[in-house]
């Protein structure tokens, strides 16, 4: 998977087509993200004490890394990841203007 924690991307399916966000957590076993603003669900919540009162949040939900791309800090647009191996390390780089991510 090449989209990490803290990469800034763009959504390209879905609801949230054309939205931009930074990756909160990246879950490689089942290949999805979790975006910040992104894939907004409700959520119901039990009061934990009693006399308090429930309520409803919005969560950030998994989504497919398929539907998302790494937007290009050069370039400012969505862009695949490649890799380029310099010195005996490896970094990835933007596959329109070849500059690293």
């Amino acid at each position: 998977m090449k989209i990490k924690k803290g990469d800034n991307v763009i959504v390209t399916a879905g609801k949230d087509r054309n939205r931009e966000g930074k990756v909160i957590r990246a879950l490689p076993k089942e290949n999805k993200v979790v975006v910040e603003g992104i894939n907004l669900l409700k959520r119901r919540l039990r009061p934990k004490k009693s006399g308090e009162k429930g309520q409803t949040a919005q969560i950030a939900y998994p989504l497919a890394v398929a539907k998302v791309m790494i937007k290009c800090g050069r370039c400012g647009r969505g862009a695949r990841a490649g890799y380029r191996l310099e010195a005996k390390k490896k970094t990835r780089i933007c596959r329109h203007c070849q500059q690293p991510l």
